[in-house]
Order: structure tokens, then sequence, then C-alpha cells
């Protein structure tokens, strides 16, 4: 019986990587004092949403997509100083999306499923045929 094998090139190269990095880390107390989970540091210079994109990469996904939310400013200087990397003009692609109130809503992300939901347009715009 054969085991798992990673994705082909074509199925990798048509798929897009939400990652949702916008935890508060509650039970994390003090790591969690001045950033959310997901910037908190892992080793010496990795933070926890290091594994996540490198996962996405290693799997030969190039189009990145990720939605923070809580005490945001670290998390996003991160990703923008160490992911930024990909490039459009190779149908690459990083995006950092902040929670952000639109004119129709009234509320941060409540959920996992709404964090989807309100970056849609954004998604779409990329047209993965994988998520």
């Amino acid at each position: 019986m054969a085991g798992p094998q990673a994705p082909s090139a074509p199925v990798a190269r048509s798929a897009m990587a939400y990652v949702l990095a916008g935890g508060r880390g509650s039970r994390l107390h003090e790591l969690t004092d001045k950033r959310a989970k997901p910037a908190v540091f892992f080793g010496c210079n990795s933070r926890i949403v290091d594994f996540a994109i490198s996962n996405a990469l290693n799997s030969g996904i190039r189009k990145i997509a990720v939605a923070t939310q809580y005490k945001a400013h670290s998390l996003i200087r991160h990703l923008q100083r160490g992911w930024n990397f990909l490039r459009p003009e190779r149908n690459e692609s990083f995006d950092i999306l902040p929670a952000s109130q639109r004119v129709t809503e009234n509320m941060w992300y409540a959920g996992t499923a709404d964090a989807v939901y309100q970056n849609i347009d954004i998604i779409r715009s990329h047209h993965p045929q994988y998520i």
C-alpha cells in the first residue's frame, strides 16, 4: 500500500494557502501579552506562524495569504521582513490580510469561517483551484 504523496507540481501551482494567524493565545499568558500567538518566538529566530508558511512553500504552493487579527503589529512586521519574496510576475503572491471592519460589517472575524468569508474577494482574485 502506497503512503501519502506530496502534491504534484500542477496541483500545488493551482492551490492557495490561507493561513489563519489571528489567534489570541489566551492560554499562553505572558507570551501573548504583547503579540498574537502566531508571532510568539519559537527557537532562536522563528515564530510559530513560520511553520505553516514553510509547509506551504515546501509543498510547492506559491500563493499564500495570512489572515491576522489580535495584536498583529509584530506579526505583520515579521511577515513583511521575512516572507515577502514571492513575485507576482511568476504567478506567486504573498498577502497579509489584517482584520478590518468593512462597510457592511460591524465586527472583527467571528471565527474561522468568517475569516475566510470576509476575505473571499481577495481569495477569488487569485483564482485558486484549491485552498
